[in-house]
């Protein structure tokens, strides 16, 4: 006869399993709210007697969030038919005669446009690279191939490509590589995002091969019954 005996578990392992489950939720939440105090700052474009602690009696936050949402919607709303265009192509107009400001606003809206668009290219692929010496890897996107007077100073087909820091992707380090070394990951860049920030925790998930259909097996012909010696 079986005996079921409990065994609590031990401190350790209860802290930890705790921590699993807060630190995500603690974190997401602080990240959201950093994000809704930053776009709440944009209420201060308002005058002060249309901000919610006037206008409700109380502060009322993530009013900021929509406005800028709703601003960023407009904007866009008004950017794609012909009269809107022509309003940018003004404005575009009117900053390149602006020495500094032509030189960064052309940088920065030729990386967004890059990025943002959805036609662009950059960070389509997951590439796995050897850095920051030869024979560590680490993953990286493919953002396009050399130009300029850079490419003429390359011997062969190389690309461009960024290699992200962990676990913040945002700031990373540019490189030229040959083509020839670096190898295409059978990955989407969300997948590579993830493990990237896990720092290698939450690996990607493999795809499955298809199940195998079994063969039918056809059934065994009946075998004769055995017949006694008298007829």
């Amino acid at each position: 006869m079986f005996k079921l005996e409990f065994k609590p578990p031990s401190l350790k392992r209860c802290f930890i399993a705790g921590l699993l489950i807060w630190v995500p939720l603690v974190i997401t939440f602080w990240v959201l709210s950093m994000i809704i105090n930053t776009m709440d700052q944009s209420l201060l474009l308002l005058p002060e007697a249309l901000h919610p602690i006037h206008l409700l009696g109380f502060n009322l936050p993530g009013i900021g969030t929509v406005l800028t949402l709703g601003v960023i919607f407009v904007t866009g709303l008004l950017a794609t038919n012909l009269i809107g265009q022509r309003l940018v192509r003004s404005w575009e107009q009117v900053l390149a005669r602006i020495p500094v400001v032509n030189s960064l606003y052309n940088a920065i809206k030729q990386v967004s446009d890059t990025i943002l668009s959805p036609a662009g290219n950059a960070f389509r692929k997951a590439l796995l690279v050897q850095y920051p010496r030869e024979g560590c890897w680490t993953i990286a996107f493919l953002t396009g191939k050399p130009g300029g007077d850079v490419a003429r100073h390359l011997e062969g087909d190389y690309v461009s490509v960024y290699v992200p820091t962990t676990p913040n992707p945002t700031s990373g380090f540019f490189l030229m590589l040959p083509k020839a070394d670096v190898v295409e990951l059978k990955m989407n860049v969300d997948e590579a995002l993830k493990y990237i920030v896990s720092m290698g925790v939450v690996p990607p998930n493999p795809k499955k091969p298809a199940a195998a259909i079994p063969t039918p097996v056809p059934p065994e012909s009946p075998q004769p019954l055995p017949t006694s010696g008298k007829s």
